[in-house]
């Protein structure tokens, strides 16, 4: 480990780990990284306990256009991030595609909004009615629905901590270093930072610093003095067998079920022989940085209800694992932060994520790189989701927030 870097990213996990590769693999830039992780075992990391899919399903066009990128990155990701002398990395992505169901008129509105904008941004997503949705997926009760939106393809889940590791693995090669270390200070003369304290006692000098902490993002801000409206908040995940799986019922993608949301708020989809569950919880304070304690009863009073509603399939079903992750929560919009301090320019956010980070993650990872190359974007302009709308109190619309 050298005394100084031109880029010090605080965080290593997969928006660490992407910005860290898009660096390195720009033939423009000739710099120095350092990604600096508290913990290296990734265990607790919002990465490592996501639920791991991605949409196109979204009503802003930013959002749907950073997972259409992000799609198409995975899908090349084998190829792309094969590092020489090892296996290519498998993301073993499954299109399984989302599936929004609307019982109300505010939620058809909604997903007809929504599917406009997709199509704009040209997402093979279509609308369809109750009698198409009975035709496509017939275990589900389907009486209350008024319309579905059906991703076909570009939409499903894949492999969290490959996609890390990938990155990880890529960024090494190419010349990114990686510490085992905790920041415990940001040096700052006026307007900008000069480099970080760690616990181990060392200082680093840094050209440029990047806020890759995931929920632990406002810690990291006012070290430096500054302020991000990023907390942690609790998502349990459940994964249940059941009795007579639905699996392999569908009439369409070869008879493989989507990750459905339920009018509810409940989503379920698919995970091997058995089923991944959750649901946002009603009651939704911040938590403290270490609460991992899984909210147990979530299971039986929101979601196994919502499900045997929705399908007679799920009505008898068996919880066989659940663990608790932490979203990095944009209190103030539930959308990313990603850009420089308007003041304090040489550093960077790339927070907020606010459940989406790892599908975001190459996306963001690309921008944040451009910006410290180029000093402004070059492919997809980023800056309706910068930090100059969290000074002004300016939200970022998305109505596809699960």
């Amino acid at each position: 480990m050298k005394a100084h870097y031109d880029v010090v990213i605080i965080g290593g996990a997969v928006i660490g780990s992407s910005v860290a590769y898009f660096l390195t693999a720009n033939p423009d830039f000739t710099g120095s990284v350092l990604v600096v992780e508290r913990d290296p075992t990734y265990r607790f990391a919002s990465t490592s306990l996501s639920s791991s899919s991605i949409r196109t399903q979204f009503s802003n066009p930013i959002n749907v256009r950073i997972s259409q990128f992000g799609s198409a990155f995975i899908r090349d990701f084998a190829q792309v991030m094969q590092v020489a002398g090892e296996a290519p990395p498998d993301l073993n992505f499954h299109q399984g595609g989302y599936l929004f169901l609307a019982a109300t008129p505010t939620q058809e509105q909604t997903l007809r909004e929504s599917h406009a904008v997709q199509v704009a941004c040209g997402a093979d997503v279509v609308l369809w009615d109750q009698e198409e949705l009975n035709r496509a997926f017939p275990h589900l009760n389907v009486d209350d629905i008024r319309l579905a939106s059906y991703g076909r393809s570009g939409e499903g889940w894949f492999s969290n901590t490959g996609l890390m590791n990938g990155f990880k693995a890529k960024a090494r090669a190419q010349g990114a270093e990686y510490v085992t270390d905790e920041v415990v200070g940001i040096d700052r003369a006026a307007n900008r930072v000069s480099g970080i304290r760690l616990k181990s006692g060392a200082t680093i000098g840094a050209d440029t610093v990047v806020n890759a902490s995931g929920p632990r993002a406002a810690l990291t801000a006012r070290m430096a003095g500054l302020d991000v409206p990023v907390e942690p908040r609790k998502r349990t995940s459940f994964v249940f067998a059941c009795a007579q799986s639905p699996e392999g019922s569908a009439t369409v993608n070869h008879g493989r079920l989507p990750l459905m949301i339920d009018p509810t708020g409940v989503f379920c989809r698919p995970e091997g022989r058995f089923f991944l569950s959750g649901a946002s919880p009603v009651d939704d304070p911040a938590v403290d940085w270490d609460d991992f304690e899984p909210r147990y009863h979530e299971f039986d009073d929101v979601i196994w209800p919502a499900l045997a509603a929705r399908s007679p399939a799920f009505e008898a079903i068996k919880v066989v694992n659940q663990w608790a992750g932490h979203y990095d929560f944009n209190s103030l919009d539930h959308n990313l932060i990603v850009g420089r301090h308007p003041e304090v320019t040489n550093f960077i956010f790339a927070n907020g994520y606010s459940g989406h980070g790892l599908q975001q993650s190459p996306a963001a990872g690309r921008g944040v790189s451009e910006l410290i190359i180029h000093n402004a974007y070059r492919t997809l302009d980023l800056s309706e989701v910068g930090y100059d709308r969290i000074v002004e109190g300016r939200p970022f619309l998305e109505k596809a927030v699960i």
